[in-house]
């Protein structure tokens, strides 16, 4: 090999391995939107996370709208529409999506209410009934 063939393939290498490490900037915006879009399929996964044959679509779909010029709002707003609230993996606080953000604390309150409510009516029942303390403390560590 003569060298100003050694230094084209060196050349050719190099921008080889350069064009390896720079990402396609579709790929690196369809994974921002797989991880902030959720499998409807799925439990509790993100489109990236998931091999499903509906998410495989629906990063096609994506995908083709990228390739189509449409921005990550304009394709976020597109699914929402299509799917509801429900595909966005962290849905707006609004009032159709109040319960997705805050039922699960109501309903623990609700359920400590209960428990609370439970154990004063036992002690004043068991005080009422004449139960001495002590027999009354003992019960409750049981």
């Amino acid at each position: 090999m003569k060298v100003p063939e050694a230094i084209f393939a060196i050349v050719l290498l190099g921008h080889a391995v350069a064009a390896a490490g720079v990402a396609d900037p579709y790929e690196t915006r369809l994974k921002a939107l797989e991880e902030e879009l959720r499998c409807l399929v799925c439990q509790n996964q993100t489109l990236a996370d998931s091999n499903a044959p509906l998410a495989v679509d629906l990063r096609n779909e994506i995908r083709e709208m990228m390739e189509k010029g449409a921005d990550d709002p304009a394709i976020i707003e597109f699914l929402t529409q299509r799917y509801g609230d429900f595909v966005r993996y962290q849905p707006p606080v609004r009032p159709s999506t109040l319960v997705l953000w805050f039922g699960p604390a109501l309903l623990l309150a609700g359920a400590v209410a209960l428990l609370v409510s439970a154990i004063r009516r036992h002690g004043k029942k068991a005080v009422e009934d004449g139960m001495p303390t002590d027999e009354l403390d003992r019960e409750i560590e049981s």
